[in-house]
């Protein structure tokens, strides 16, 4: 199992903007397709955004297309979320995970394993 690292979440007022990435541990990973994901209490896991293994696709949900962006660096196994112009809404713990197929991490969110997440909170 690959293990994942979250970071960079925290308390941000709306309108603001959080870097939060993702470090992944395994040979593999230059070869999986990565994506982030949220969830909120009471809620199941939403999909995020999602990268295939050399970032030349990429897909947002469309609660964030325009404001988010996803990112990779293959030489540093990390997976990055750039989050602009951020709302209330947005408030979740944000994890990362990933997948051999890169069709499955908008299709299904049923991963084997998570990561500890990590907490982003948008004040009014």
């Amino acid at each position: 199992q690959v293990q994942l690292v979250e970071s960079g979440g925290g308390l941000v007022q709306a309108g603001g903007s959080l870097r939060l990435s993702c470090a992944a541990s395994g040979r593999t990973f230059s070869s999986v397709a990565m994506g982030w994901f949220r969830q909120v209490p009471g809620k199941e896991r939403e999909f995020v955004a999602a990268i295939n293994y050399n970032g030349a696709y990429i897909r947002y949900a469309d609660s964030v297309k325009g404001r988010f962006s996803i990112s990779r660096d293959n030489a540093k196994n990390t997976v990055d979320l750039q989050m602009n112009s951020l709302k209330p809404e947005d408030t979740a713990l944000y994890y990362c995970n990933g997948n051999q197929n890169y069709y499955k991490m908008w299709t299904m969110t049923a991963f084997a394993s998570w990561g500890q997440g990590t907490q982003v909170t948008v004040s009014s």
